[in-house]
């Protein structure tokens, strides 16, 4: 079984993308590539905070992974001229461990929170009232003799990073003054990331090589750079270390990324639906059985790009293939597939919806 830490276009870093990518990101909001509406609005908010002289209003960075959220993080802290505390939601287990971090804050220090939707509930509750009221109440012994004693912090920025903004309790959610959504790059943006990492890299790469890199990156800037670490590799073993497009092409075919993006997990979920299961409907653990993953691993790693792409589709009765998924395993699929004048799918319903 491959996890998500094992593919080449997941999301996902390992040790050694953490430290190059920590290289390869820019330090300041101009140099950042991409999400111009909020970098726009980001740097409307931080203007603001300076000149009068206070800490801004939290910031929740929502989106998914591999977009720049921590890259995002780091810029605001640089910004402000602040230092950066980073943690992450599942390292804080309990209240204790929250109260830890914030009441060795500094005046103005900007604390990062990635996953903060996997966050305890009592820490979350002692959170609420921190980024409100700048106060933690610490609990003193046990039953009914335990004691509250309210706890003075530093102000301070908090930045939350999240995945799946709707897990987010509501009353976290509004403590947060400007929520800034990322969305999926374009390929043009990619692009330029592509050239701008092979300069850092050391990388001659040509504009066609960086444009086939770009375009199958998923939209996320963490793939573009593995990708393209990748084919760094190919072209210095097996060709003279410069990427051309046809290079870029052989080192990526070579890697199981195919011209849209999709790996070996994305064709086996996307061949077995078809060739197993007429393209649905199935439900969703049958179909991981099929391709000897974790229902958990085809839902989160594999399901959100094959859907983003129009090839796979959740429904109710579980999931179906799309025309486009035919086309793009050079499949036809049977008569029943499709109605004849509307288009639309049409299959026998799977034993479970997933």
């Amino acid at each position: 079984m491959s996890s998500p830490e094992e593919r080449l276009v997941s999301p996902l870093p390992d040790v050694e993308d953490q430290a190059i990518d920590a290289a390869l990101r820019p330090k300041r909001l101009e140099d950042f590539i991409g999400q111009e509406r909020v970098r726009e609005q980001l740097a409307l908010v931080l203007q603001s905070a300076l000149r009068r002289n206070r800490p801004p209003d939290h910031v929740l960075l929502a989106g998914g992974p591999g977009l720049g959220k921590t890259t995002m993080a780091m810029i605001i802290a640089a910004e402000l001229g602040q230092p950066l505390r980073i943690t992450s939601g599942p390292a804080i287990e309990r209240a204790g461990d929250l109260a830890a971090v914030l009441s060795t804050l500094s005046e103005g220090e900007v604390l990062f929170i990635d996953e903060i939707h996997r966050m305890a509930r009592p820490a979350e509750e002692m959170l609420y009232v921190a980024m409100e009221d700048f106060r933690v109440d610490v609990v003193v012994g046990k039953g009914p003799g335990a004691t509250a004693i309210p706890l003075d912090i530093a102000p301070f920025t908090m930045v939350g990073a999240t995945t799946r903004a709707g897990m987010l309790p509501g009353p976290l959610r509004d403590r947060f003054g400007f929520t800034a959504h990322m969305d999926f790059y374009e390929p043009a943006e990619l692009e330029i990331i592509v050239r701008r990492s092979a300069g850092l890299l050391g990388v001659v790469i040509q504009d066609e090589g960086a444009v086939e890199v770009a375009r199958r990156s998923r939209g996320t800037p963490r793939i573009a750079n593995r990708l393209l670490r990748r084919v760094r590799d190919y072209a210095e073993v097996r060709a003279d270390g410069i990427v051309t497009q046809g290079l870029a092409r052989a080192a990526l075919a070579l890697y199981e990324v195919d011209d849209r993006g999709l790996d070996r997990l994305d064709r086996a979920v996307l061949g077995a639906l078809l060739r197993k299961f007429g393209g649905g409907p199935v439900g969703l653990s049958t179909l991981a059985v099929s391709v000897g993953e974790e229902p958990e691993t085809v839902e989160v790693v594999a399901e959100p790009f094959l859907v983003r792409q129009g090839l796979l589709a959740r429904t109710p009765r579980g999931r179906i293939a799309t025309p486009a998924a035919w086309d793009h395993l050079g499949l036809t699929p049977p008569p029943q597939v499709m109605l004849p004048s509307a288009g639309t799918l049409f299959g026998v319903p799977g034993e479970d919806s997933g």
